[in-house]
């Protein structure tokens, strides 16, 4: 099945910043477009949105001025459904009520023929569920774009329970002679992004609604550490603490309030407040003329060790060890199979994040994990009241030797980019496992849809296989609410990569 036929006009329904979006992507890869909305003059105004926006990439010159002409004389806005007769694919954009796009799609299979793609640009809603209304549901697809539509490649190609395959095909090639990158999902609550993001948000919130470190300190270890784009707070902040708070609501009620998936409380009071982020002036962050961003906490400079003795390799962490003898600090080797701390001359212990809390051992520093340790210009440590001084001052002199920034956070188990992403590994595992996606199509979309900087295998085969069940397990422990606990899927992932190593 091939991509619709340049010549096929498409359609958009609903004219708000989405579905102009969709619509302009449509209009210069050479479709004839036409736009309806409900309300009176709506089409026009956004025909006329679109051209200016048109007008723009002729000056950036991503445009010739013949084809911009081209795509204006291929746009149509139209005021009434029956205008959109005769189109070949029908791309919904109204507002996120099940029963306003399935009376939507109702009064469209009156229109439209019966070969015609019916597609829905929601994030939150059942594909499945919308599609059920309709006399010939085999037809309808769900086409996930990320804004803004123009310039994000990402499309989400969503199967309902009722789809056909040659539709879903169909719809997925022409994404892709559009320009996008699509990936093939199941229906399922949040489809692969909004389903996969969650921990990003949920494990940053948790640890500030532990007091275990401030958002600007957190939102800087996942920048800094992490490798994100951005940090939770900031980005929800940018997205608005409305609609993130409704996708992470809609995802937790579609798993029938799976503990995994729970909303924060911290951000029901936020948004409770109208303190709703950029768009209201003030969210985690105050976006206020002069408002000054808050610092994140950095620890003072303090004295390095001559030398550490590192048991074992460090796993995931093994790079550190080169750098500190870059640094010029001697490093002592022992052997150990699978160590993952370092010794300090004071006897305290500096050990890589691995879900447990140090108020469970004596004299103990925890890291965290970063994404590429020698590029990581901040680092996160954590202990409890217990631990000594000198084991804190030769930690973070260690770090800063190394040229990092230190944080010193509470005691939280599995601290903030370590918790973060082996629950995102979680959930993408999960997720394979239960047919909504392929592991590479999951990777690109977590990469190209929310700009993470590595997609969840890519992570877990640099940190190994085992590694985040074996995190999520320790901070089980420590809270056996469920919220932590490994999926079965999980469990399963690392026992086949071990039979796979075990086997000659």
């Amino acid at each position: 099945m091939t991509a619709l036929d340049l010549s096929s006009p498409v359609a958009v329904v609903g004219t708000g910043t989405m579905g102009q979006g969709i619509a302009q992507v449509a209009l210069v890869a050479g479709h004839p477009v036409r736009l309806h909305d409900a309300a009176p003059g709506q089409a026009r105004e956004a025909a006329d949105a679109i051209g200016a926006r048109l007008d723009r990439l002729v000056e950036k010159e991503r445009l010739t001025a013949d084809e911009r002409d081209a795509a204006r004389a291929r746009l149509t806005p139209v005021d009434d459904l029956a205008g959109l007769a005769g189109c070949s694919l029908v791309v919904e954009a109204v507002v996120e009520r099940l029963d306003v796009k399935q009376e939507l799609f109702r009064a469209l299979e009156d229109v439209v023929a019966d070969d015609c793609l019916l597609a829905t640009n929601t994030s939150s809603l059942s594909v499945t569920a919308i599609g059920g209304a309709l006399r010939v549901p085999g037809r309808f697809v769900g086409l996930h774009f990320f804004n803004p539509a123009p310039l994000l490649p990402l499309v989400e190609v969503v199967s309902g329970f009722a789809t056909d395959v040659t539709s879903a095909t169909r719809a997925y090639e022409t994404a892709r002679a559009w320009g996008k990158t699509p990936v093939a999902c199941a229906d399922t609550p949040g489809f692969i992004v909004n389903r996969v993001a969650r921990p990003f948000y949920a494990e940053a919130f948790a640890v500030y609604e532990s007091q275990g470190a401030d958002p600007a300190t957190i939102d800087a270890v996942l920048r800094e550490s992490g490798g994100f784009r951005m940090g939770a707070f900031e980005l929800t902040d940018l997205i608005g603490q409305d609609v993130n708070e409704s996708v992470t609501h809609s995802v937790w009620q579609a798993f029938f309030q799976d503990v995994r998936f729970r909303p924060s409380l911290a951000q029901r009071r936020l948004v409770e407040s109208g303190r709703l982020g950029r768009k209201t002036g003030h969210g985690w962050y105050d976006h206020g003329p002069g408002a000054e961003r808050p610092e994140p906490h950095t620890a003072e400079p303090a004295e390095p060790p001559a030398y550490v003795v590192a048991e074992g390799g460090l796993g995931p962490a093994s790079e550190l060890l080169t750098l500190i003898r870059e640094a010029g600090i001697e490093v002592r080797e022992e052997a150990e199979d699978e160590g993952t701390r370092l010794v300090l001359p004071g006897g305290g212990q500096l050990v890589l994040a691995d879900g447990q809390a140090s108020v469970e051992f004596s004299d103990v520093v925890y890291f965290d994990l970063a994404l590429d340790y020698r590029a990581a210009t901040r680092i996160a440590l954590s202990h409890c009241k217990d631990t000594s001084a000198r084991t804190v001052a030769e930690a973070t002199g260690l770090f800063q030797a190394l040229g990092k920034k230190v944080s010193v956070i509470g005691d939280v188990p599995g601290m903030i980019v370590a918790r973060t992403v082996a629950r995102i590994i979680d959930l993408a595992v999960e997720a394979v496992a239960q047919g909504v996606a392929t592991e590479e199509d999951v990777d690109i979309a977590m990469r190209l849809g929310v700009n993470y900087p590595l997609g969840p295998f890519e992570w877990s085969r640099r940190l190994g296989r085992g590694w985040a069940g074996a995190l999520l397990d320790e901070m089980h422990e420590i809270d056996p609410s469920g919220r932590y606990a490994p999926s079965l899927a999980l469990y399963q992932y690392a026992c086949a990569a071990r039979e796979r190593e075990d086997t000659p």
